[in-house]
């Protein structure tokens, strides 16, 4: 058995770190994935809108406003699940 030493800063990072992984894996899961599958996907705005639990009417509304992390090509919007994931976890507004 091995004692290890930990100063309050140290003991601090390792729980944030322990909560941080726990509740990353329970994301996974909820949406079906084991850690090794968690890859980033694109979403379409339906598939944003479930994944966000909002309407299209919303998803649209907060684009525009620039409130969600947002990739469009011609005239169709993605969403990066990780980068939603994010935007929630962070309550972070990203402008496009």
């Amino acid at each position: 058995m091995q004692i290890i030493e930990l100063d309050k800063e140290q003991l601090k990072e390792l729980i944030k770190e322990s909560v941080r992984i726990a509740l990353e894996e329970n994301q996974n899961k909820i949406n079906g994935q084991s850690p090794a599958q968690a890859e980033e996907k694109l979403l379409t705005i339906q598939e944003a809108s479930e994944f966000l639990k909002l309407s299209v009417a919303t998803i649209y509304s907060k684009v525009s406003k620039g409130e969600l992390p947002v990739m469009k090509r011609s005239k169709r919007l993605y969403f990066s699940n990780k980068e939603l994931l994010e935007y929630l976890k962070d309550g972070r507004i990203n402008k496009i």
